[in-house]
């Protein structure tokens, strides 16, 4: 979207009355649109101009960008550098926080720098534990969780003042969010899970890859159920799949994820898999839209992000609108 105010590169647009931030994502969702946001791939480099290429895969297709922190614990380009970066050029950045690397003296300071550098959205998580990713002998920290995290954050917030008392001179204005898994047993518990979320801070929520339309319509029916839908921007997480085998093996190992075997069916029926694995992800996204409720898509394209325009373009999602990018 092109607001009439538009800044210059690395400048933050003016808070509108009834927004908590600066942000571009928070004006695309509480001006009703359907929202589209990605996840950025750190690199394994202290080279910006790989954290500059990979954003660029993104230019007019999304709303925001998230920087993930350690995902699966393993090590990567920290999601504050990212942020560092890309704000400068303009780029509506989502910056993850885990609660599983850095106890809350930490976590505060990150949060004030990171508004700082212009950055206007923060996704609080509790994080993988350090078992499952490439330094299991670290020590883990989990001084706080993402509720508590939340709880914190908003304080800072709202009330201008770090979890201690001690007051902060410019509370940094940033748009709340948390991470929701509807397809994780026990599946009655998690609408009840994210009105915890809710009531401790979330303004938005970012959920795992939907597989399944009719266990997401199940779940967005019980949300609304708790009028939580009226309180909360919830975008379900989508991705293509690369193949029959790489579906199987996400299903088997990685947790939380729900795949069904019509979808395996489908890709191993396939003569182009990869091809399929995106037009998967296009009928989804197809489908969230038609769900009350949902208020966007994030779209997880691991290994596969310069396929997120095609699935932007042809989902016709964002309708007329166009996000902003730094070539425009």
């Amino acid at each position: 979207m092109i607001f009439d105010d538009e800044p210059q590169v690395g400048e933050n647009l003016p808070i509108l009355p009834g927004h908590d931030s600066p942000g571009r994502l928070e004006r695309v969702l509480r001006a009703g649109h359907f929202a589209v946001t990605a996840e950025i791939a750190p690199p394994d480099s202290a080279d910006p101009a790989e954290v500059y290429a990979r954003a660029a895969l993104f230019d007019a297709h999304v709303d925001a960008i998230n920087a993930t922190d350690g995902s699966g614990a393993n090590c990567h380009m920290s999601s504050v550098g990212m942020c560092a970066l890309l704000s400068r050029r303009g780029y509506s950045m989502i910056m993850q926080i885990s609660c599983r690397d850095r106890n809350r003296i930490a976590i505060q300071g990150d949060v004030l720098g990171a508004s700082a550098m212009g950055v206007s959205n923060i996704l609080c998580l509790t994080g993988d534990g350090v078992q499952s990713g490439d330094h299991p002998e670290a020590k883990p920290v989990f001084d706080m969780d993402c509720m508590t995290s939340l709880q914190m954050l908003r304080g800072m917030r709202d009330e201008g003042q770090f979890l201690s008392g001690r007051k902060i001179t410019s509370p940094p204005r940033v748009f709340l969010g948390a991470a929701a898994n509807p397809f994780a047993p026990p599946f009655d518990y998690r609408p009840l899970r994210l009105a915890k979320k809710v009531a401790a801070g979330a303004q938005f929520v970012q959920t795992q890859y939907c597989f399944d339309i009719e266990m997401l319509k199940d779940y967005m029916a019980k949300v609304r159920d708790l009028g939580l839908d009226k309180k909360v921007f919830i975008l379900p997480g989508v991705g293509p799949l690369a193949s029959a085998k790489s579906a199987e093996w996400i299903r088997n190992n990685v947790a939380g994820v729900h795949i069904p075997d019509a979808i395996i069916n489908r890709l191993a029926g396939a003569r182009d898999q990869r091809q399929e694995g995106v037009n998967i992800c296009i009928d989804m996204i197809n489908e969230i839209r038609e769900i009350k409720g949902a208020s966007g898509v994030h779209i997880m394209a691991y290994r596969q992000e310069e396929r997120i325009g095609e699935i932007v373009e042809k989902t016709e999602v964002l309708g007329d609108r166009v996000p902003w990018h730094p070539n425009r």
